[in-house]
């Protein structure tokens, strides 16, 4: 079997190719030919920005004529931002001072309506200064707030969603709603319960805000393909929800290249195949080059197919994470090639608490479970 596997897997490896060296610019290495606005360096220089970091990335800001540099620092200032904070924005984001006060100010009072906290909007800003100082589409803006809380999504996933994802925002409130209503009837179709809706989108939207950006026809083209592939309705509410929405990104082609890839490795049948996705739901957005790395690498480090058929999650890891934690246990005399691959799943945390108790069951004699536990230095 091992034979078999590692002929597949090396049907699959691509030759590397050689690029033909090229000269790259980018916006940043050419040079600014329009005079500085003296007046806006020496603005921005009272407000402890630093001028060299903005003429770096966004240099062609400083020659613009029209700009409010005390204007913003004020409006910031107002929402609560102190001088460390403002210059933050205005670094990150300088684009923001040729932005109007009145337009701001607008843009401040809805953001305050999602979040009437100064402190924590101030907050928001200077981690999404570019949702924040966009100005454009103000009443799609209101219009899609206005939709959501109708919806009764609480605020503080509407205001995450217009900071992480403010393109959602900027579209017309028809595409949204359309998008809503796909996922509601697929919740409903899949066998979700009406009570438990709202729960199931704040959930969703919170995990992945870009979702309301993906075509409401390309949810039915992917639960419309793993309906194909066997998978039951509560099967496919369960990958819905596993995968944070994003099975609505992935294309039916990827997901059968992937399918055939991983059942051609595994040897498995197809029911064990669907058993396999749904203990491991990234098996559907891996590529296949990614998974030709991952069960290459397992293979390496001597772990069997029988081991990855058995604990299939193994795949969410990269090879670098798999070895260092084989050699982890090992050092503790735990040997993952001769069992089973569950002590090395799972997230960090779950890893170091696995690690932990194989660690003092080294340390703590047996015979003895009292007994004082021996230091390094002993």
């Amino acid at each position: 079997m091992l034979r078999a596997t590692t002929a597949f897997l090396c049907s699959y490896c691509q030759k590397r190719s050689v690029l033909t060296p090229h000269m790259s610019f980018s916006a940043s290495t050419l040079t600014n030919k329009r005079p500085e606005n003296q007046q806006t360096v020496d603005s921005l220089y009272d407000l402890s920005v630093d001028i060299r970091k903005v003429r770096k990335f966004k240099g062609w800001v400083l020659s613009e004529n029209s700009v409010y540099v005390y204007e913003t620092a004020a409006l910031l200032r107002d929402m609560g931002a102190d001088t460390a904070s403002i210059a933050r924005v205005l670094e990150t984001y300088p684009e923001a001072i040729l932005c109007r006060p009145e337009d701001v100010a607008a843009q401040r009072d809805l953001w305050s309506s999602v979040c009437p906290n100064r402190r924590e909007l101030v907050g928001i800003i200077e981690k999404f200064p570019a949702s924040f100082f966009t100005l454009t589409h103000h009443t799609n803006q209101r219009d899609n707030i206005r939709y959501l809380q109708s919806l009764r999504l609480s605020k503080r996933i509407i205001g995450k969603l217009m900071a992480s994802a403010p393109q959602s925002f900027s579209r017309p409130v028809e595409s949204n709603q359309e998008v809503i209503h796909t996922l509601r009837e697929t919740y409903l179709d899949l066998g979700g319960d009406e009570g438990n809706l709202r729960l199931w989108f704040q959930k969703l939207l919170s995990q992945n805000p870009y979702i309301l950006m993906r075509p409401a026809e390309a949810w039915r083209d992917s639960l419309g393909f793993l309906r194909e592939k066997g998978f039951t309705t509560e099967e496919l509410l369960v990958l819905v929800s596993s995968l944070r929405a994003s099975i609505a990104e992935l294309q039916p082609e990827a997901m059968q290249q992937a399918l055939d890839y991983t059942q051609g490795v595994l040897l498995c049948s197809e029911d064990e195949l669907r058993e396999i996705v749904l203990r491991c739901p990234a098996v559907l957005y891996y590529s296949v080059p990614t998974l030709v790395g991952r069960f290459k690498g397992l293979l390496d480090v001597g772990v069997s197919m029988d081991q990855v058929r058995e604990t299939p999650n193994v795949l969410e890891l990269t090879t670098q994470i798999v070895l260092y934690r084989i050699q982890k246990l090992a050092s503790y005399g735990y040997d993952v090639r001769g069992g089973s691959l569950d002590v090395i799943v799972g997230t960090k945390k779950d890893f170091e608490m696995t690690y932990s108790k194989l660690q003092l069951r080294q340390q703590r004699p047996l015979f003895n479970p009292v007994a004082p536990l021996r230091t390094a230095e002993e």
